[in-house]
């Protein structure tokens, strides 16, 4: 008696078409994959083997970064009239911005998991990465709002929160810096990362509040976006967990980075600033967190298809939870500490339930879609 099993990419015409039809929303896979290592990795529970699995989703994450990053490239190398539709597209494009904030998550375990053996190379390496990844945020916090601007269709009804996507990259930028100078010796290095790194905070948080109060707008009048999109709602987490979670990392280091300097007394108020502003940008998330519990309760009442959106659930939640925890560290309050835990046992409940689903749907071949080859002829959509 045979036994037929399944065959991998059954869903497409050719397994050259998942080169074909890949798109920078796969590296939200990596963003949240990453964020469940460095949250796990944080969280004050007594789980057994809890570091290690940190540190193996992580190496996981790795990997499956550098899978995404050759098929990106792929994709531009064989089919670049195809690739380059993407700038035209009013949602495919906001996913640029998943590129740096993925490279990000790669940085912060080098800070966390590299360097905790006393290695200097995951530092050097982090130092490096870091650079590239605040080229690749401002490359999308300017670029695809000028495509925005110019080249692509957009209103209002149509409007969800992924129009924050190439705009939080910087700040996600800004809280890796904060995490790096930790491991620098002060000096002119560590101070031109904190200062660049406040100024990516303001290149990323107040764009992206101006967002938030457009979709406040678009929500109340044209209310909920499609069930394809019901996992958006969760985003608006995203630049409020890390422009809370970067104030506090950066203000922690400010004291000890402008000790030497002529700003030595500013130190202190960073820090201390950023404490306050973290809390408020944090109560401001607890109640955009409210609405988004709310509005997937009303969208799960009925079938919600399953799409690569639904890693929305991940990243913005685990910056908002490494933002909590931050707080429970600076303020030793249990109030914090046990939110905190609370919302990290969420994230991996999200994380167990996408990963999975993902990983049918990749084996399968079903998520391999771009909606930037929609409207081409068939002829051209072949391999």
């Amino acid at each position: 008696m045979l036994v037929m099993l399944p065959r991998p990419l059954s869903s497409l015409e050719h397994p050259r078409q998942a080169i074909r039809r890949f798109t920078p929303n796969w590296f939200t896979i990596t963003m949240g994959t990453g964020v469940v290592a460095l949250a796990l990795n944080q969280v004050p529970l007594d789980i057994p083997g809890r570091a290690a699995l940190a540190r193996a989703l992580w190496i996981t994450n790795i990997a499956l970064f550098g899978a995404f990053a050759i098929l990106y490239t792929a994709r531009w190398m064989l089919y670049r009239p195809e690739a380059r539709r993407i700038f035209e597209h009013p949602v495919m494009c906001m996913f640029f911005g998943a590129i740096p904030m993925a490279l990000a998550t790669l940085i912060n375990g080098l800070l966390v998991f590299g360097a905790s053996d006393g290695s200097g190379a995951a530092i050097d390496v982090a130092h490096v990465l870091w650079w590239l990844d605040v080229a690749l945020s401002l490359g999308c916090a300017w670029l695809v709002p000028y495509l925005m601007f110019t080249r692509q269709a957009h209103d209002l009804p149509a409007m969800t929160a992924v129009w924050l996507l190439p705009l939080v990259a910087a700040e996600v930028a800004a809280a890796s810096g904060g995490l790096l100078v930790a491991h620098l010796p002060p000096g002119p290095a560590s101070l031109r990362i904190l200062w660049l790194s406040y100024v990516l905070w303001g290149i990323s948080v107040f764009p992206a509040l101006g967002v938030l109060v457009i979709l406040f707008l678009r929500m109340t009048l044209h209310k909920l976006p499609r069930r394809e999109m019901a996992a958006t709602s969760w985003l608006s987490l995203g630049p409020l967990g890390t422009g809370a979670l970067a104030l506090i990392v950066l203000g922690e280091q400010a004291p000890r980075v402008l000790a030497a300097s002529p700003l030595a007394a500013l130190g202190e108020v960073a820090h201390g600033a950023g404490v306050v502003a973290a809390l408020a940008l944090w109560g401001y998330g607890l109640w955009w967190l409210g609405l988004a519990v709310l509005v997937t309760r009303r969208y799960f009442r009925e079938e919600v298809p399953f799409n690569m959106g639904w890693w929305a659930f991940t990243f913005p939640l685990g910056v908002y939870s490494l933002a909590t925890l931050a707080l429970a560290r600076t303020l030793h309050s249990a109030f914090f500490e046990v939110a905190g835990c609370a919302l990290v046992l969420l994230l991996i409940a999200f994380w167990v339930l996408v990963a999975s689903r993902t990983l049918h749907g990749a084996f399968h071949g079903y998520l391999f879609v771009s909606p930037c080859l929609e409207g081409l002829p068939t002829s051209e959509t072949q391999p």
